[in-house]
């Protein structure tokens, strides 16, 4: 037979570890069944629902702008059919006078040769009437003021205060 202390001792043992298990699960549950923790969780449940919609967000905006890209090839090549057609045609119906087709456009020579019609440029003129070249122009700041004449303002005589 045992001894009765040996089984008290043993009894207490136990009680203290199972007390302090008991503590230890309560503060992690309460922890968890806090105000703070449920609001942190829901904080981090609406980033992640934000996360995701901006992701779904940015996944229709190339989706968008790549089928825009595709249609715009499309209406391009479209075009440029339509108006070979209509040029071929008028070439063929107005016996080769008619306009020059898309495909021959790029043939034309170097782009950055200045047409003879703009290498000639000159800057805008003084077209005041004058009468003789040393007279002032229409542009000049001072045409049509008469500064000599008698209905000129005099200048003021200052008073001498002493």
């Amino acid at each position: 037979m045992e001894s009765p202390e040996l089984s008290l001792a043993m009894l207490f043992g136990i009680g203290a570890a199972l007390l302090i298990a008991g503590v230890v699960i309560g503060l992690l549950f309460g922890r968890r069944q806090s105000p703070a923790a449920q609001k942190y969780r829901e904080v981090e449940r609406k980033l992640d629902q934000v996360l995701q919609d901006k992701k779904a967000y940015e996944d229709e905006v190339v989706e968008h702008f790549g089928e825009t890209a595709k249609l715009l090839n499309s209406l391009t090549e479209s075009y440029r059919g339509v108006h070979n057609h209509l040029a071929q045609g008028a070439a063929n119906l107005c016996q080769g006078q008619g306009p020059v087709l898309l495909d021959r456009i790029g043939a034309r020579g170097d782009s950055a040769e200045i047409p003879p019609q703009l290498a000639n440029v000159q800057p805008p003129l003084d077209y005041a009437p004058k009468t003789s070249p040393d007279e002032k122009g229409m542009l000049n700041e001072e045409f049509g003021l008469d500064r000599g004449k008698a209905g000129a303002p005099a200048p003021k005589e200052q008073k001498d205060p002493a």
